[in-house]
């Protein structure tokens, strides 16, 4: 896939996976189930999961979690693929 095409899809994504309260534990399962029929997957962190913490590190922490391959962050959403 070329970095504008990858560009393109990363925009038109909708964010299917939703951090909340419950942390990134609680959808580390849900993103690696969605990355098995997907290429990308976009997340969205809401206020209630970033508490004290900025969204790159729960990025990286769902990552490491569901055994996924961050691909980037903007703003409050995160990009993964397999």
């Amino acid at each position: 896939m070329s970095e504008d095409s990858r560009r393109r899809a990363i925009h038109d994504l909708d964010a299917t996976v939703r951090v909340g309260k419950h942390g990134v534990e609680s959808v580390a399962e849900e993103l690696a189930g969605q990355l098995e029929t997907r290429d990308l997957v976009k997340v969205k962190f809401l206020r209630a999961a970033r508490g004290g913490s900025d969204t790159e590190t729960l990025a990286a922490d769902l990552a490491e979690a569901a055994g996924a391959t961050l691909l980037e962050t903007r703003g409050h959403t995160a990009v993964y693929e397999r």
